[in-house]
């Protein structure tokens, strides 16, 4: 591994620019010498607990409500493998390989802050695994989201164990085999580390990230489709005037005018109807100033919130310099809130995507052909990606309702408010991915409108969507299964090739 190019876990300095550096671009990841250093003096003061025999939950009581029973020196090691193997109960799909990567990364970042009291060697088999691609297989369903995510994260302890299942090579095995495979030794757990591996926010939060990431990206594809179908309704760039937005200077609805004026420049279609004497568009286009940068203004919020919590220690109790502390930093209700405000912020993008595809279809409201079809009757046209974006903004609408508001009392009244944190993160990423297929269909649809706007040159921004879209999609010219065609827009917005071609042609779009 060359440790120059590796990404460091410090428990410091984290952003989730580095989290999907490691999971998309399989950097490494090495820990830092002060880091070590506080893990080993915070394993220490752990140790001289069980030696002196104080009482300290976690490390010599049961958990939750049975923390008021004592349990023995002799058996503080069986205790922990107990709670692994107990707490170890999830069910539903198991996360993806790329969200178990980031988890693993949080979790060995959260350590390496050295207040959890747990061995180098636990943290550094973490990074192994990380560095050597061993995933363990965690269940989508069983985190309530306080006392961290404890069932996901016993699944991943449980493979560090050597027990459980993992993927390795793209393979599934046991943990045993996984871990041997990949040449890591599995570890017999100490005094509070099977603790430390499973009570933290490193699931929602590794969720939470990498959803907020590709909400980012969406944001600016957003504003890319609605200044093509601005161009091809003949709609005025008027609103977007920035002199209008100086006087609300929200950052987002700055943002989002001045990207949509940047991808319309040079349009000759907007030019042609100048003069026009229909003064006040739609909403979805007049007010996407407003409506979008709504949403960039929430996903900022979102960003800060994560990358603080990417960075903190939600292990409990915590190890200081002299008393080893009991508290909450496990419970995830700021995240609970921050994902349901992502997944309501993120159901409106694909909402106005959805009422522009409408306008696209309906010649009452475009000016264009019937459901954008040269011969609408005998064909259908894009009728029915209409339809499957509607279906889809239906689906985001149910999944929006709050999560974080919701709670159910477990551990016989000892943990009697849980923040809900783990569904929240999962309809967040639900919502994103359900958002990016609406906007798929809107740059699908606005390029084959363009088709029918003759003898004028578009924007700049326009011409580079309409040119990568018809890289992998032609015209329709008669009715075909359209699946197909928005499935490559799709997979166009996955790969980057759509926003970066784009930014190639006007220059960087701001979020």
């Amino acid at each position: 591994m060359d440790t120059n190019k590796a990404i460091v876990l410090d428990g410091a300095s984290l952003t989730i620019e580095k989290l999907a550096a490691v999971v998309y671009e399989n950097k490494p990841v090495r820990l830092t010498d002060t880091a070590v250093k506080k893990i080993e003096s915070a394993h220490k003061k752990i140790c001289n607990i069980i030696e002196s025999g104080q009482t300290v939950y976690g490390v010599n009581t049961g958990f939750g409500a049975l923390s008021r029973v004592r349990i023995p020196s002799k058996k503080v090691k069986k205790l922990q493998l107990n709670l692994v193997r107990s707490h170890t109960s999830g069910t539903g799909v198991p996360l993806p390989e790329e969200i178990v990567k980031a988890v693993l990364v949080l979790l060995a970042n959260g350590l390496s802050n050295g207040y959890s009291g747990c061995r180098r060697a636990v943290v550094e088999t973490l990074v192994e695994m990380i560095n050597k691609g061993v995933y363990p297989v965690i269940p989508s369903q069983g985190s309530i989201g306080a006392s961290g995510d404890l069932i996901p994260l016993a699944h991943l302890a449980s493979v560090v164990i050597g027990e459980g299942e993992a993927t390795y090579g793209g393979k599934r095995y046991s943990g045993k085999m996984a871990m041997k495979k990949a040449g890591i030794p599995a570890l017999t757990l100490e005094a509070k580390e099977g603790l430390s591996l499973i009570n933290g926010t490193y699931v929602m939060t590794a969720l939470g990230s990498l959803t907020l990431r590709k909400a980012e990206t969406l944001n600016k594809l957003a504003d890319i489709a609605a200044a093509v179908t601005l161009e091809v309704i003949m709609d005025s760039k008027t609103p977007m005037n920035p002199e209008i937005h100086k006087i609300r200077p929200y950052p987002g609805q700055t943002a989002t005018a001045a990207n949509i004026m940047k991808l319309v420049e040079g349009s000759e279609i907007i030019e042609s109807h100048k003069y026009s004497d229909k003064f006040q568009d739609a909403y979805s286009l007049r007010c996407a100033p407003q409506i979008h940068g709504a949403v960039k203004d929430a996903v900022r919020y979102c960003r800060s919130t994560l990358e603080i919590e990417m960075n903190s220690v939600t292990d409990n109790p915590l190890v200081f310099e002299n008393s080893v502390i009991s508290a909450g930093n496990f419970h995830g209700q700021p995240l609970a809130i921050t994902l349901d405000t992502l997944g309501i912020a993120m159901t409106g993008l694909g909402n106005i995507a959805e009422r522009r595809i409408d306008r696209l279809m309906n010649p009452a409201l475009s000016g264009l052909p019937a459901f954008l079809s040269p011969d609408p009757g005998l064909n259908s046209g894009y009728m029915m990606a209409h339809y499957l974006a509607a279906s889809i903004s239906f689906e985001n609408r149910g999944l929006a309702a709050p999560g974080s508001i919701n709670s159910v009392p477990v551990s016989a009244n000892k943990e009697d408010y849980n923040s809900n944190g783990m569904w929240c993160a999962r309809k967040a990423w639900q919502i994103v991915n359900n958002t990016e297929k609406i906007i798929a269909i809107e740059l699908l649809c606005a390029a084959q409108a363009l088709d029918f706007v003759k003898g004028l040159e578009p924007g700049t921004g326009a011409r580079a969507v309409y040119d990568i879209i018809r890289q992998k999609v032609s015209k329709l010219k008669t009715d075909r299964v359209i699946q197909k065609d928005i499935n490559a827009v799709i997979g166009l917005i996955r790969t980057g090739q759509i926003l970066e071609t784009v930014e190639d042609a006007v220059g960087k779009l701001e979020n």
